[in-house]
């Protein structure tokens, strides 16, 4: 865990990264860390007001926004956002010297950090500038013949799918689309429609690990094992599952994950990781040109040119920050919060669940739900222009709804508050939101 001593210096140099900023004294502080180390269960913390408080003051956020949509992109704690104020302000005294020879270098720290926290060798991350480009990099980089299969599934995310299209016109690949069961009851059916649609041309599977439109949290282990007994290598996109809840590589045994930073672990903007399995990086083509050199390296697919040192440095502070609270207690935290609405409003037959809600190993931190007769889009619109929460609505073929992210900085009476009026919308009290 990110040390005791060196948290508290944070604190008592004045920095902006300290998380307790309520108030000051040595009290809050020692309170922070006594419930941090305390016989207390992540569940059991998940509703303490005081301990999420003290989390809560590390973000500077628009309080007159109530913003549950954290799953596209999050703000980063104090500590973070100052830390790449100070790497670019360093930068810019002379960035052919300082941003060269000083902070470029230590994107190797940021790199074994990574590596650490995913539980593999260091010698298997890229860091790159968000899920996107980590897998692309993959897609597009990867030697398949006209005729080779990849199967995906309807609800992955459109840019790679996009990208899967392109490899089709281009490459005269098959790309097989899956579909499954929504709300998934028994994730037994996620692994039985891939397995159905696998044949000895199957190449590549490529499936999420938290699907961005409902929250589901998918059995990638399951999926990987089948693919491998079958010959087949496995891409996982977990642009919405790093650091949202606790995991390592071994809980995948995927071939390859890329995930964006600045999503769940709070890293700045742009900011992104790839991970490919040692034996399999000289396969994979760079998305820029590489030396051959560079073959086995997985630093060949970092070359994109000029870039600023100040984002992926300040990697190592947002992995600090989410080591400090603990991913067990984030997921909680999360549940938690969900739970504060969805028994609210699970009481209402008129409101569908896009995860099996009953089930908490299936969702985390993003639940989507549908208001029957509503129209998505308008009651996104509403909650915003009516109540300033901000939400995204999810409008796909085969379902629609509400997205929820709330996130570590989310207060109870804004989940309240938003329940409060959903109720009234499921009630039919809100008339200009229907379909």
């Amino acid at each position: 865990m990110y040390s005791r001593r060196k948290f508290l210096n944070k604190i008592l140099k004045g920095s902006s990264a300290a998380i307790v900023l309520t108030n000051n004294s040595f009290a809050d502080i020692s309170d922070f860390f006594n419930k941090i180390d305390s016989d207390l269960s992540a569940k059991e913390l998940a509703s303490d007001d005081e301990f999420w408080g003290s989390i809560q003051s590390a973000f500077e956020v628009d309080r007159t926004i109530i913003n549950l949509n954290n799953g596209g992109v999050s703000p980063s704690p104090k500590s973070v956002h100052e830390m790449l104020k100070q790497y670019l302000d360093y930068s810019n005294k002379a960035p052919s010297f300082f941003m060269w020879r000083h902070l470029e270098p230590n994107i190797e720290s940021c790199r074994e950090q990574l590596a650490r926290t995913f539980g593999c060798d260091k010698e298997e991350i890229a860091i790159t500038r968000n899920a996107s480009e980590s897998l692309e990099i993959v897609q597009l980089g990867l030697d398949l013949k006209e005729g080779d299969e990849i199967i995906t599934t309807t609800q992955d995310y459109p840019r790679m799918l996009t990208a899967w299209s392109q490899r089709e016109r281009r490459d005269k690949v098959v790309v097989k689309r899956v579909s499954y069961s929504v709300p998934l009851m028994d994730s037994k059916n996620f692994v039985k429609a891939i397995e159905d649609a696998i044949t000895p041309q199957t190449k590549i599977i490529h499936v999420s690990h938290v699907v961005f439109l409902t929250g589901q949290i998918t059995p990638i282990k399951e999926v990987c094992r089948l693919a491998h007994k079958n010959g087949i290598e496995v891409i996982c996109d977990g642009a919405h599952s790093f650091s949202h809840f606790p995991f390592t590589l071994k809980d995948l045994e995927c071939d390859y994950f890329g995930t964006s930073l600045h999503k769940w672990t709070y890293a700045p903007v742009g900011t992104g990781m790839l991970y490919i399995k040692k034996d399999k990086i000289k396969n994979v083509w760079p998305l820029f040109a590489a030396e051959e050199k560079q073959n086995n390296d997985i630093r060949k697919f970092e070359e994109i040119g000029t870039h600023p040192a100040a984002n992926h440095n300040a990697i190592a502070e947002a992995l600090a920050f989410n080591e400090t609270i603990g991913l067990n207690r984030k997921a909680e935290r999360f549940r938690f919060l969900h739970l504060r609405w969805i028994n609210r409003l699970k009481k209402y037959t008129n409101v569908k669940f896009m995860v099996n809600i009953e089930d908490q190993t299936q969702w985390c931190g993003v639940v989507t739900f549908h208001i029957e007769g509503t129209d998505p889009e308008k009651l996104a619109n509403w909650l915003f222009d009516k109540h300033r929460i901000f939400v995204v609505a999810i409008i796909h073929d085969e379902f629609k709804g509400l997205r929820i992210s709330p996130n570590v900085y989310t207060r109870i009476s804004e989940i309240d508050f938003f329940a409060e009026v959903m109720e009234k919308v499921a009630n039919g009290e809100v008339k200009e939101v229907l379909g």
